[in-house]
This record gives structure tokens, sequence and C-alpha cells, in this order.
């Protein structure tokens, strides 16, 4: 089974901290749900007739897509690829597009999972971010959703703020485990270069919370989701059994996928392609009968290290024994014995072949996936 990817690069407005490829200039909207239709028709060999899986619409924010556009979208799926009988269809959304009457349509449609981005159910906490939606509109939305029958619903909250303090976090966290989500996703900020915020932190306008901060932030957040049910299957994600994200655990797996869209990334295990970042390049390029991307080809190293780093993150683990079958590659024969340096350090356990993260190898698991890491040859 595999995974497809579709990028919806518009917004209403840009939040100051986000990096992701999007364009609030929605005047070549039509013209671009065009030429992903026709990348759709091009690329269907991408998969080689592996049935899909998972569907995902992401972005920028997919519920700007009009009714009409999202159904041809889907039809065009149908026609030129095998989908799975269960298919898991995700849809990202903003609150403010999700009226009763949109949440009809999306269900119409076949979407049967909601990515809720509300990021605080605080309204100073909104504004800061530059969000375009209120703490009501998140709730109402919310509320609406489960009367529309989508029942798997994931929503996004957001940690390790400037000025946020602990209480608000804890008063998000306890807001949305009133509101009954099947999934919650929990990120720390990240300060990009190219955002608002990484602007304003070059002018020495934004304060950086600090690590030890941030990171009891994440304890509380892992305290609060662990005692009500939630798995964290996932350093960020935390699902009640049986809701976790298909599609982004298939990345995590190593199963194949494809995007489609402009900045769209695709894997087939042994290539990574890169769509355009570029809205009005990528409808041209189509319009000509051309994918604009370019590709790289993955060397043993890079799989290795890819592996290392996803599988380490998970609740599955990184396996030793995958890593020997799979890459000829040994951990346990490492210069200075990392395994055996973390595990004194309580960072790691090793339970039947398997590494896994304990509570405080959370903390610095970028940091620990590195040290294992293996170099180009």
């Amino acid at each position: 089974m595999a995974g497809l990817y579709l990028h919806i690069p518009f917004c209403k407005q840009a939040c100051y901290y986000c990096d992701f490829h999007f364009s609030v200039n929605t005047s070549i909207k039509a013209d671009l749900v065009r030429a992903i239709i026709k990348e759709l028709e091009m690329q269907a060999h991408y998969l080689a007739g592996e049935p899909l899986d998972t569907l995902y619409f992401g972005g920028g924010t997919p519920s700007l897509l009009t009714d009409d556009e999202l159904n041809a979208i889907l039809n065009a799926i149908g026609k030129r690829y095998s989908v799975s009988a269960d298919p898991e269809i995700t849809l990202e959304a903003n609150p403010d597009d999700l009226t009763r009457e949109k949440l009809a349509a999306l269900a119409g449609a076949g979407i049967n999972r909601l990515s809720i981005g509300v990021q605080s159910f605080d309204n100073h906490v909104l504004k800061f971010l530059n969000r375009a939606h209120t703490a009501i509109e998140a709730e109402q939305c919310i509320e609406a959703a489960h009367q529309a029958g989508i029942s798997n619903l994931s929503i996004d909250i957001m940690f390790g703020l400037p000025n946020q303090h602990e209480f608000i976090l804890q008063k998000d966290l306890a807001k949305a485990l009133t509101l009954q989500p099947a999934h919650i996703s929990v990120y720390s900020l990240t300060v990009e270069e190219k955002t608002v915020f990484g602007k304003w932190a070059q002018q020495g306008k934004l304060k950086i919370t600090d690590e030890p901060e941030a990171a009891q932030q994440f304890e509380v957040v892992m305290d609060t989701l662990e005692s009500n049910g939630f798995i964290q299957y996932e350093i960020s994600n935390y699902a009640k059994p049986g809701f976790e994200s298909r599609h982004n655990s298939s990345y995590w797996q190593r199963k194949k996928y494809l995007g489609i869209g402009p900045s769209a990334h695709s894997y087939n295990g042994n290539t990574r392609q890169f769509n355009v970042r570029n809205n009005y390049h990528y409808v041209q390029a189509l319009n000509t009968g051309k994918i604009p991307y370019e590709i790289e080809q993955l060397t043993l190293a890079n799989k290795i290290n890819e592996y290392i780093f996803t599988s380490l993150r998970t609740n599955i683990g990184c396996s030793l024994a995958v890593l020997k079958r799979d890459y000829d590659y040994d951990l346990t024969a490492l210069p200075g014995n990392p395994l055996l340096k973390m595990a004194n350090q309580n960072l790691i356990t090793l339970k039947a072949d398997t590494v896994l993260l304990t509570r405080a190898g959370k903390l610095v698991a970028d940091q620990l996936a590195m040290e294992f890491f293996a170099s180009e040859k």
C-alpha cells in the first residue's frame, strides 16, 4: 500500500511562524487545480500500480478548495489510481473555513479525517501567531465536525511560544480534551529564517523560549495526554488507540508515496523527487506537458540515516535487525559504543533488538539520532 500527498498552496493570510510553501494570492487557484489534475495523470505510473491506502490534502490551506475543485481532484484520482477499499482521506483545514455546509460537503466527498489547525484556544496567542480564526470558532468547528459525522479528527496545538506561560498550555490541552478529538499533534515552535518570526528574531524583537522551559512544557504535554488515554506513537503525535495517522505513519515506515502539487515530495525507496516551489512556474510547466521537479538518488547512507531518524521518533522504535538486514549496518559496532553510552544515561532502552527512546531521550531525540548516523563513503 502507498500514499498520495496533494499540496494546496493557498492561505487567507500568512501565519508568522510558517515556512511551508503557500501564497495568499488565489488568482490562479483554478489554473493550479487543473495543473494538479494534469500531474496526477502524468504521474500515474510512479507507484507502479500499488494501491493507495491514504490520501492527504495538505498545504497551505486545502479547506480553501471549492466543493467542485475538491471533487474534480478526487475524480481524477479515482480514474487513474487503484485505491484500497477503506482509504484514509485526510484534509487539513482552518477553523474559520469549516462551516456546517462545508463540513457536510467534505463528508459527502469522502473526506473521513480532518486535521484542524487550531494551534491555541487563547485569542491573545492566536493574534500573536497571526491566525485567521478565534478560539470560539475553533471550538464550534470541532463540535460541528463531530455532528457532520467526521469522527476521526486531529487538532494541532503549539507550545514553546514566546511568553507562553505553562498555564496557557495547560488550558489549551484541557480545552482540547473536552472537545474529544481522536488525535492531537503538538509541536514546539521552530523559528525559521524566512518567516516573520525569523525576521523579528534577527532584529531582536522576539524572545525565543529557552530549551529548559520548552522541555518542561513538552513534559506537561506528554503527562497530560498520556494520562488521558492518548498514545504517543511519534514524538509530536498522540492518538486514541486505533486513530494513529495512517498517512504520516507510512512516511516513518518507509512506504512509497507520491507528492502532487508545487513543493510536494515523492519517494519510491531509491529516489526522492521535489516539485518546484513556485505556483506560477508549476502551472506553466504542466501547461507544456512537463513536471517541474528535481530528483535525488538516495545513497546507502541517506537510506540508513532516514530510517534511524524517523523510526527512533516512533513508539515502534529503531530495529537493529532491519538496519543489519536491509543496509548491512550494525549500530552495536559503532566507535565509542553510543548505544551503551545512551543506555547508561537512561536516554534509550533496548527491547527485543529494538532501540526505544526513554522520556529523557525524547527531549533530545534529534541529537541522539545523529550519533547513530552513517557517513558517506
